[in-house]
């Protein structure tokens, strides 16, 4: 399938503050691509570059076979994460404007339905709550039916339920193939919407592929919970099965220790490993690992990786460090 996004080793810098380190993904015709990361990791920077609306230093970005700059406008919708749209003017009467910048818009009734604001149509825009405000801005991208659709941060200050109307919204329109790519921060809507993910850290994608192959590869099979305010140490002699021992099996949290790579059967080893010595918990919690994990790992080790290089005489130690967690899935 013909890629509709494509961008190679795209730089970056506002001065002495790198926001893109060769940045370079490709996103297929009606795919969702997830792009998460830390705050400050260069997301809104890349969309920004691949919408034309920044010039990378260096590197090359092409959308919908042609560059950022010179793209059809009736072709892409973009939904950036900050917007502020005239306050005095009504849901209903914002679409409508937006709706009249192109050619040949979609009725803004029917995309006020979309985004679930049928019965807010009416209201000025500054007296909808945060949530129907930000569902409007959804709108305003979708007015014109567009082709590839950039949307950073959809869901910033939805409720739960609004959420899951923008949700069923992005799937709906990949579902009639429309190209879809969206950052965010919660990581339960870049698991339920994105075909492919990326992994945004230090300026460049560190990890890109299915959420379920990333999960399997960067976030371990399960892990154990053991609230307790023990020592590390007391859990130093702790064995159980596992079946992947190369991977650091156990870690300490604030009030708890993680136990990684531990299968149901094995968690009555645990407790009677605890009972054995003494040690008091309050609680144990067993969860298989998700797109959080995955997260948090490869953003720990790539901000390792930074610390080893800016340590380094040479950089050799961090750079190599960076490329194993930089193995794309």
């Amino acid at each position: 399938m013909e890629a509709v996004v494509e961008a190679t080793d795209l730089e970056k810098a506002y001065g002495e503050t790198v926001a893109l380190s060769g940045a370079s993904l490709s996103v297929q015709g009606g795919e969702v691509f997830g792009l998460i990361g830390p705050n400050g990791a260069g997301k809104t920077t890349l969309v920004r570059a691949l919408t034309g609306t920044t010039d990378p230093d260096s590197g090359t970005a092409r959308i919908l076979d042609d560059s950022p700059t010179a793209v059809d406008r009736d072709r892409l919708g973009v939904l950036p994460q900050e917007f502020s749209p005239p306050g005095r003017l009504s849901a209903r009467e914002l679409l409508s404007y937006y709706a009249g910048l192109y050619d040949d818009p979609r009725d803004p009734d029917a995309v006020l339905a979309d985004v679930g604001l049928v019965d807010a149509g009416d209201t000025w825009y500054e007296d909808l709550s945060g949530g129907q405000q930000r569902r409007v801005c959804v709108g305003s991208a979708l007015v014109n039916d567009p082709d590839l659709l950039f949307l950073d941060e959809p869901t910033t200050g939805i409720d739960p339920a609004g959420r899951r109307t923008v949700w069923r919204l992005i799937e709906d329109l990949a579902a009639g193939g429309t190209t879809v790519v969206l950052t965010t921060h919660d990581m339960a809507e870049a698991e339920r919407l994105a075909d492919r993910v990326g992994l945004l850290a230090d300026g460049s994608l560190v990890a890109q592929g299915p959420p379920e192959r990333l999960v399997r590869d960067h976030g371990g099979s399960s892990r154990l919970t053991v609230e307790t305010a023990a020592d590390p140490a007391a859990f130093a002699d702790l064995e159980y099965p596992v079946d992947r021992p190369e991977r650091g099996r156990r870690r300490s949290t604030d009030g708890a220790i993680v136990v990684r790579d531990i299968e149901p059967a094995a968690i009555g080893t645990v407790v009677d490993y605890l009972e054995a010595r003494d040690v008091e918990y309050t609680q144990l919690s067993w969860a298989e690992p998700d797109l959080e994990d995955v997260y948090l790992e490869l953003a720990d080790a790539t901000e390792q990786a930074r610390t080893d290089r800016l340590e380094s005489d040479d950089g050799g130690a961090g750079e190599s460090d960076l490329a194993r967690a930089g193995e794309t899935a």
